[in-house]
C-alpha cells in the first residue's frame, strides 16, 4: 500500500460484499480514493463461529483483496494477525480515517443492522460524511419492499414474488406465467424411492489455494475450540471463494443438478449431504454471484431443455423470492425482530448441537454434517434442527446464534428471519402463517433417517418413541389457545382434542423428562 496523506473517499467493502462491481465503487478513482477492508476477531466472537465459517469469510476476503491489489487500488486492509489489531470493525476504521483523512466513507448498503450501527458511529464520531448507496446484486431495493408492505394487514412471499416477476419479466409469457402456473409445489415435495438417490453427481468442490490453506492453518490455531472442523483439502474444505470458482459452482449446478433439484429438493437421505442442490448460496451472499446471473443461468436451462420447468421456477422461487423477501422482513423489522419471542420459548440449546452426540439419526445427521461441511439444506435446517428446537421450546435467540454460527451461507439479513419467522415463528406469523410443525412421521416420509434410529416415529410415549413426536403433541398441548385462532391448525386442534385428558397427561410426563435429558 502506498503511503498517502489525504484521499477525497474511503470505500468501505464488507466481508459479504466482494465484488468489484459494487456501487460503492460507482466513480471510484484510484487516484483520488482508496478502500477499506478489515479482519477482526469480534466478527467471529459475537456468536460463536463455526470454523468452515470464518475460513470461508476470510479466505475470500484475501483473494478479493489480491483482486483489488492487482488493479494498484490503494487498499488498507487489516489482518486478523497483524500486531495492533483492535479488532473491531470501528476501532480499525478509525485508524485507518486518521490515517487518509478521508471527506467521505461510501459503502454500498449492509446486511447487518448490527454492523450498519458501528459505521453511523465511527463516520459521526470522526465528521466524516457516510454515504450509503443500493445493492444492486438483489432484484429489488429495500424501499420497494416496504411499498409492497405499505397497507396490507398480513405479508406473503407469493405476492411479493409475483410482483418481481412481473416486474422483472422472469419466466412470464406476456403479462401471464410460463406454463399457466405460478408455482410447481405440488411436483417439487417428492421423497426418493426405498434405492435412494440415483445418478448423483457430486458437486464442485476447489482445492484450497496457498491462501485459503494460510488461512485454515489460522483458523486451527487461533480458533481451536470453535465447533467443527476445517482442513487444506477439498473434502475438508471445498466451497467457492473468488468469482471465478463462483461462476464455476454455479455452472456446475445448472448442468449437473438443476433437473432433479426440483422434484427433490425436499428430500433427505442418510450420509449424502449434498444432493442436487446448488451449493450457491454462500457465493451469493458474499457478493461473488448476482442474483440476476443466477436467475438467467436458470432461465436458460429451461430454454435449452436442460431443466423441466417445475425444477427451475423452483429454483427461481428461492433466488427471486424467498431472499428478497425476507430481506424486506428484515430491513423492515430490525431491530425489534432479533429479540422477539411470540411463544415464550425459554429452553436452552441442547448441548448435542454442538457435537452431534445424539441418539436421534437425524438430527445426528444433520448436526454431524454440519459441523464437518458448514452446510445443510433447507428441509435439514427448517424440518429437523429448526423443528426440533421449536417443538422443544428453545428460546429463540439461541437458536439464532446458532444458525448464524454454524452455516457458511449465514448472514444476519438471510439467517434472522429464516429462523424467528419461518422456523420458531417468533414472530408470531409476521412471515409464516402458521408454525412449520410435525411428527417424526414427516421425516420418516422424507428421509431414510428413521431406519437406522432407534426411536419410532409412530409413538409419542414409552421408551422408543420419538422425540420429534412426544414434543410435537407437546408442543400442541402448551399452545392449544394460540393454535386454535389460526386457521391452519384447525386440522392439528382438532386431532388434538381426540386425545384424552389421560393421554396428554402421559405425553406432557414424557416431554418432561426429554427436557431435563
Amino acid at each position: 500500500m502506498t503511503e498517502i496523506s489525504q484521499r477525497r473517499h474511503l470505500v468501505i467493502a464488507l466481508g459479504d460484499q466482494l465484488n468489484r462491481d459494487a456501487s460503492a465503487f460507482d466513480q471510484f478513482d484510484p487516484k483520488q480514493d482508496a478502500v477499506w477492508m478489515a479482519e477482526v476477531q469480534e466478527e467471529s466472537t459475537h456468536i460463536w463461529s463455526s470454523k468452515q465459517r470464518i475460513a470461508l469469510f476470510l479466505s475470500a476476503m484475501r483473494h478479493f483483496a489480491q483482486t483489488l491489489e492487482k488493479e494498484k487500488v490503494v487498499l488498507y486492509y487489516s489482518k486478523l494477525e497483524d500486531a495492533g489489531n483492535s479488532h473491531t470493525l470501528e476501532g480499525e476504521l478509525l485508524k485507518t480515517i486518521n490515517k487518509c483523512k478521508p471527506s467521505r466513507l461510501i459503502m454500498t448498503a449492509p446486511g447487518d443492522w448490527r454492523v450498519l450501527q458501528k459505521i453511523k458511529q465511527v463516520s459521526s464520531q470522526t465528521g466524516a460524511e457516510l454515504e450509503i448507496r443500493e445493492d444492486r446484486y438483489f432484484y429489488s431495493t429495500v424501499r420497494e419492499f416496504f411499498e409492497h408492505a405499505k397497507g396490507r394487514k398480513q405479508l406473503r412471499l407469493e405476492y411479493w414474488y409475483r410482483e418481481l416477476r412481473k416486474k422483472h419479466s422472469v419466466l412470464m409469457d406476456g403479462d401471464s406465467p410460463i406454463g399457466g402456473e405460478w408455482n410447481y409445489d405440488s411436483e417439487n415435495r417428492a421423497s426418493f424411492s426405498k434405492e435412494g438417490p440415483q445418478n448423483l453427481t457430486a458437486p464442485l468442490r476447489f482445492k484450497p489455494d496457498a491462501i485459503t490453506s494460510t488461512i485454515i492453518d489460522l483458523i486451527n490455531r487461533r480458533f481451536s475450540s470453535h465447533p467443527g472442523k476445517v482442513t487444506a483439502s477439498k473434502e475438508g474444505f471445498g466451497w467457492p471463494v473468488n468469482r471465478q470458482e463462483a461462476l464455476q459452482a454455479l455452472e456446475d449446478f445448472i448442468e449437473n443438478r438443476l433437473s432433479e433439484f426440483g422434484q427433490f429438493q425436499d428430500a433427505m437421505w442418510t450420509d449424502e449431504p449434498w444432493l442436487f442442490h446448488s451449493h450457491i448460496a454462500s457465493a451469493l451472499n458474499l457478493k461473488l454471484l448476482s442474483a440476476q446471473e443466477v436467475v438467467r443461468a436458470a432461465e436458460n436451462a429451461l430454454k435449452k431443455k436442460k431443466a423441466p420447468l417445475a425444477a427451475v421456477e423452483g429454483f427461481i422461487r428461492q433466488i427471486l423470492g424467498w431472499r428478497e423477501y425476507v430481506r424486506g422482513i428484515y430491513w423492515m423489522n430490525m431491530p425489534r425482530y432479533i429479540e422477539l419471542n411470540a411463544l415464550g420459548a425459554q429452553e436452552a440449546m441442547p448441548d448435542f448441537f454442538w457435537n452431534g452426540k445424539t441418539p436421534m439419526h437425524c438430527l445426528s445427521q444433520t448436526i454431524t454434517q454440519s459441523l464437518e461441511t458448514g452446510y445443510a439444506h433447507h428441509i435439514q435446517r427448517l424440518m429437523v434442527t429448526g423443528l426440533y428446537t421449536l417443538l422443544l421450546g428453545v428460546r429463540p435467540q439461541e437458536v439464532h446464534a446458532w444458525y448464524l454460527s454454524m452455516y457458511v451461507d449465514a448472514v444476519e439479513w438471510v439467517e434472522l428471519p429464516n429462523v424467528i419467522g419461518m422456523s420458531q415463528f417468533a414472530d408470531g406469523g409476521l412471515m409464516a402463517s402458521k408454525p412449520y410443525i410435525a411428527t417424526g412421521k414427516y421425516i420418516d416420509r422424507m428421509s431414510n433417517y428413521c431406519k437406522g434410529c432407534q426411536f419410532n416415529p409412530e409413538k409419542s410415549t414409552g421408551d422408543d418413541a420419538c422425540p420429534f413426536t412426544t414434543l410435537y403433541w407437546d408442543f400442541l398441548i402448551r399452545h392449544e389457545s394460540a393454535m386454535s385462532k389460526n386457521p391452519r391448525m384447525m386440522m392439528q386442534v382438532r386431532n388434538l382434542n381426540r386425545l384424552s385428558t389421560d393421554r396428554k397427561k402421559e405425553i406432557q410426563n414424557q416431554a418432561k423428562t426429554l427436557r431435563k435429558s
